[in-house]
């Protein structure tokens, strides 16, 4: 079972990596911890169930996205782990706690998870905490010199009932 907390100072330094093609994470130390913030954006460490801080898990709000009322918006979440807590489920049950979070805590209707075509890990995680494959956004990210094709996720509220 993972747990989620806010960073701490001392989680910067283990809070690094770009080894796969897909990590966005920061390349160099943070100085500060992230914000928290669920009805904007934030970004809380992900521990695996030793205690030990494997990753983060992070959201911000798409506001307007669908429509041009406020209650259009919804969250969009991410997640990031240390290449020694991949492959073991981590990712999607620290997707799937975020998730629960932003259900429990704000009034979002519909929350997002964006993954790389060719991220099958990632797709596997947001699958894995529920989100359901909705589509493939073509060309809409930037990344690494080149636009690549998005696999859309999501879960929408009234999937929990």
């Amino acid at each position: 079972m993972v747990q989620l907390r806010p960073q701490r100072p001392d989680d910067l330094p283990l809070l690094l990596g770009a080894d796969r093609p897909f990590d966005v994470g920061p390349s160099a130390p943070r100085t500060a911890p992230g914000p928290c913030d669920l009805e904007a954006a934030g970004v809380l460490t992900v521990l695996d169930d030793a205690g030990a801080v494997a990753g983060e898990v992070s959201w911000r709000w798409h506001e307007h996205r669908w429509g041009a009322t406020g209650g259009s918006g919804c969250p969009v979440v991410a997640v990031w782990l240390r290449p020694d807590a991949r492959g073991r489920g981590t990712g999607g049950a620290a997707v799937e706690s975020l998730v629960e979070l932003l259900l429990l805590h704000t009034t979002a209707h519909r929350v997002e998870g964006h993954a790389d075509a060719d991220d099958v890990a990632g797709q596997r995680a947001l699958e894995a905490a529920g989100l359901v494959r909705e589509g493939v956004a073509r060309g809409a990210r930037w990344r690494r010199g080149a636009h690549r094709d998005v696999v859309l996720h999501a879960l929408v509220r009234t999937d929990r009932t």
